[in-house]
This record gives structure tokens, sequence and C-alpha cells, in this order.
């Protein structure tokens, strides 16, 4: 079975965080730089949230706010569901699913670990398809 883990061992790790009185302006800059959709939000080893370009775009954009005035703590999504490296991609899954989110962040304990997105999930479920695939051909081909 697949886990969490395996996501890290196949992208890496890039940590990228913002602090919670940053703004909404360069914490988009900041996710640009490095092409990703969210980032967590923390206070040296304090999880506080999630700012997603899901929450700029309802939360800044349709309200008519400025990104270069607000702090991401106004926007931020809080209380979400975090998993442990050892979680599988089924478990990622049906989590997402139930509360409707597009990003995971990845706990070892107390202790940041990551972040997973749908597409990293979807990404490495495909992976291990297609592994499966080919020890499956190459059983039947070996048998032959």
């Amino acid at each position: 079975m697949t886990k969490v883990a395996d996501i890290f061992k196949r992208k890496g790790f890039s940590n990228v965080t913002v602090l919670p009185e940053s703004t909404v302006r360069d914490a988009l800059k900041l996710m640009a730089e490095k092409n990703i959709g969210s980032v967590v939000v923390m206070r040296e080893d304090t999880y506080l949230g999630l700012f997603t370009e899901r929450d700029y775009a309802r939360k800044v954009i349709l309200q008519g706010k400025s990104s270069s005035k607000i702090a991401v703590s106004e926007i931020m999504s809080e209380h979400l569901p975090t998993v442990s490296p050892g979680h599988s991609l089924e478990d990622c899954m049906e989590i997402m699913t139930r509360h409707n989110i597009r990003y995971l962040p990845v706990f070892e304990g107390l202790a940041y670990y990551g972040i997973i997105s749908i597409i990293d999930v979807v990404k490495e479920t495909i992976l291990a398809q297609q592994d499966r695939i080919e020890h499956l051909e190459n059983y039947i081909h070996s048998a032959f």
C-alpha cells in the first residue's frame, strides 16, 4: 500500500512557509516563484493554517479587497485535517473528498513534514498502478 512518505520520496521536500503577518501579495509572489498552489502558515514551529489560491480567489478578489493590505492570517484556512507520512493514499483521498480540499498538511508528530496536493496523490496512485501492471506482466511472461 502506497503511503504519504512515498510521495516525498518521489518529489522531494520543499517546505515553503510564511508568517501569519505576511501580506497576501507576498505569499502569492512566493507561491508563483515556487510554482505551488498553497503555502503553510507557521510561527516558529507552530502550525497556524494554510493559505491557498482558492482562499485568495474567494476571500480577496471576490470581496474586492487589496492583497497588499491584507495579512495571510486574515484569510487562511484553519483547522484543516492533517495526515502523517504513514497515512495511505486511500486515506488521503477519502479525507480530501470528505472535506472538499485540495491540499493536506503532513506532520510527523508535531513536526511539520510537508504538504501534499490532490495532484501528488493522483500521480503517486498512477505510478503505483503502473508498477503493479509491470510486475504482473513480468510474472506472466516468466511463467511461459
